[in-house]
């Protein structure tokens, strides 16, 4: 249990970190606004949950006000996402007034929550006395009505959008799902605890044992799974995206490193071919994830323009077979070498060298790292 509760704290803060610094960059985006007050919420509602479980007074607040600002927070964090869906679905026009009818079930649903928290005892258990039961039950219907809202324009949502998105929101439904399942499991628990209290010791022992498995079953095994799944399957389609992203940039920084053998020595011969970049912080851009993009494009393309310029001086069989990669890297140093010594060209005009099979700048690619390797096991011949 300790550790769910702490993979709980840990993912709301996390997840609310990343969707603010979204949100900075794009402050009129109202799912990503309403997405961020959720994370807000939920993150404001782990410590004062705490706090009213342990039974202790936090600045000044007694456990029923603790418990009032964890559930005050976590209702409007499952308004938030329902807004979150609603305007991620539907245009503005649309959204709105749903969004607006909406709000009057939250704005009661947190009036009962005031009156109730007011009228219990500021020290005992929330659900040992019937305003604190009136309180939780309150709560927890509220929140399984938003949440399984939430659940339905999930699963509607999921079969429009792209299949990244829908992963992630099929994921994240998941997650509604569970935590549907422990609001309303958590309500029978409260009614047996209140009943419990109002009677003879023996019947209230065990109501209470009831209520204790009740509420234990509901959290571990619902509740808080439900919370970090359902986390995790929102912040999915953007963290698959950075995989992708940096798988990506893991490939062109091994292409780079490849060909570095053949753009050493053509650059070697042909230094003007070099695409010169004026960048406003050079240190900055050779550490910079996206640097190595623009590096691995030029060098493609210099190489290219290398084997270009030098082609009029390769022999002939080359011409006939440029995939042979051994021979062709032994060719062109040797007229690399011709060209240096001042010897005539074989050809008066250029000749592509390497060319790919099928289309596309990989396929180029591919054939001009195969080139650069055969450079490196030629060695010197």
């Amino acid at each position: 249990m300790t550790y769910l509760v702490l993979a709980y704290g840990i993912a709301a803060t996390a997840v609310l970190a990343w969707l603010g610094l979204r949100l900075s960059r794009t402050p009129q985006n109202l799912p990503l606004r309403a997405l961020t007050g959720l994370a807000a919420c939920l993150a404001i509602a782990f410590p004062f949950g705490l706090a009213a479980d342990r039974e202790a007074t936090v600045v000044g607040l007694p456990p029923m006000m603790s418990r009032l600002i964890q559930h005050g927070a976590l209702l409007i964090g499952v308004t938030c996402l329902v807004f979150f869906f609603l305007f991620s679905a539907l245009e503005q026009h649309k959204a709105w007034p749903r969004a607006r009818r909406f709000a009057v079930p939250l704005v009661a649903a947190e009036a009962i929550l005031v009156v109730t928290a007011a009228l219990a005892p500021p020290s005992v258990h929330s659900s040992s006395s019937p305003a604190g039961a009136v309180f939780t039950i309150t709560a927890d219907l509220y929140l399984a009505f938003g949440f399984a809202t939430a659940f339905l324009w999930a699963r509607r949502y999921a079969r429009e959008a792209n299949p990244r998105l829908a992963r992630g929101l099929k994921i994240a439904s998941v997650g509604l799902a569970a935590i549907v399942v422990a609001n309303c499991v958590f309500i029978p628990e409260i009614i047996l605890r209140w009943a419990g209290a109002s009677s003879p010791s023996a019947l209230a022992e065990t109501s209470g044992a009831a209520a204790t498995v009740l509420g234990a079953i509901a959290a571990a095994v619902f509740l808080l799974p439900g919370v970090v799944i359902f986390l995790a399957g929102i912040i999915y389609p953007a963290a698959a995206m950075r995989v992708t992203a940096l798988r990506v940039w893991a490939g062109h920084r091994r292409v780079y490193r490849q060909l570095g053998p053949l753009w050493t020595i053509l650059h070697k011969h042909f230094p003007d071919d070099e695409l010169r970049r004026v960048t406003p912080n050079p240190w900055r851009d050779v550490f910079r994830l996206r640097g190595i993009h623009r590096r691995y494009y030029r060098r493609v393309v210099e190489c290219r323009d290398g084997l270009v310029r030098i082609s009029p001086h390769l022999p002939s069989r080359v011409r006939e077979d440029n995939h042979r990669y051994e021979d062709l890297a032994r060719s062109l140093k040797h007229a690399l070498a011709a060209r240096a010594a001042g010897q005539p060209a074989r050809s008066s005009h250029a000749m592509p060298v390497v060319v790919a099979t099928a289309d596309g700048l990989d396929a180029d690619v591919r054939e001009l790292v195969s080139l650069s390797l055969a450079m490196t096991s030629t060695g010197d011949k």
